[in-house]
């Protein structure tokens, strides 16, 4: 047991607080992010129009019915196609390595039932309604892939997630507004930006580090800095975790308030 984590005599054990999601929320909220391939084999990164993971645990992918994917499941003896999806998280705001994470998830794709086609689509809808649903059936296919594995890379860190773990956990409630709110972070408010970067230890900026927004979750910001040698992520948590976008700004605003009192010159 670690300092940091020791009871003080006659005190119960308490577990530390968490101040950010598990690795299956954030393979969830990576794995809504627009922009994913297929690999099988002899496929190397086809194009997927649309994919999404649904309410009831389904893993959903539209692909173009005269592609790669679509053929190597139609001529499949087995009748469905190892294969891996993968979804890379890019950040909405210029950086230096663009690429925040990425989700393989692994399984075998098999085509939809005609009787399951309709409720698949309304499910696929609720979490994306993309336009490509409705090419489903004239130059487009859905398929479905039942998974066997789920890996989170992120942070340098690598990890396997079951797909029960997956399946489980819940997206980001800001995943949607989160490009947004880093954009305008980044472009209309400097001074703020500057705010939240005073929270960040000195030494981290010895290297002639620049701060950056990088992510916003229900648990807070997360910030980047970019130095000469490379770099490092920060994370500024919120007071309390959002439940949605209607709490966001006052969330931000009890934040921006800590950080001017630990700084009384700003």
């Amino acid at each position: 047991m670690t300092r940091s984590t020791r009871p003080a005599p006659g005190q119960p054990g308490r577990s530390p607080q968490r101040q950010g999601p598990t690795p299956a929320e954030r393979a969830r909220t990576v794995a809504g992010r627009a922009g994913a391939a297929v690999c099988a084999a002899g496929i190397d990164g086809s194009r997927v129009l649309a994919h999404a993971t649904t309410a009831d645990g389904q893993v959903l992918v539209v692909v173009p019915t005269d592609g790669d994917v679509a053929t190597a499941v139609r001529h499949s003896a087995d009748g469905d196609l190892a294969a891996l999806l993968l979804v890379t998280d890019h950040a909405p705001v210029e950086l230096r390595e663009p690429v925040r994470g990425q989700v393989w998830l692994s399984g075998w794709l098999t085509p939809m039932l005609p009787a399951d086609l309709q409720t698949s689509t309304l499910a696929f809808a609720d979490v994306a309604p993309v336009g490509a649903l409705l090419d489903v059936g004239r130059g487009a296919t859905m398929l479905r892939l039942d998974l066997a594995e789920v890996v989170l890379g992120e942070c340098g860190t690598v990890t396997e997630l079951t797909p029960e773990d997956y399946l489980a956990a819940t997206p980001d409630p800001l995943a949607e507004v989160e490009a947004h709110a880093l954009q305008h972070l980044d472009q209309a408010h400097p001074e703020e930006l500057a705010l939240l970067a005073s929270r960040v230890p000195a030494a981290w900026l010895r290297d002639g580090g620049v701060v950056r927004p990088l992510g916003l979750d229900r648990w807070g910001f997360r910030l980047r800095i970019e130095g000469r040698s490379g770099h490092r992520d920060v994370r500024m948590p919120f007071a309390t975790p959002v439940t949605g976008p209607d709490d966001l700004a006052a969330a931000i605003n009890r934040l921006m308030c800590a950080a001017r009192q630990a700084c009384p010159g700003r």
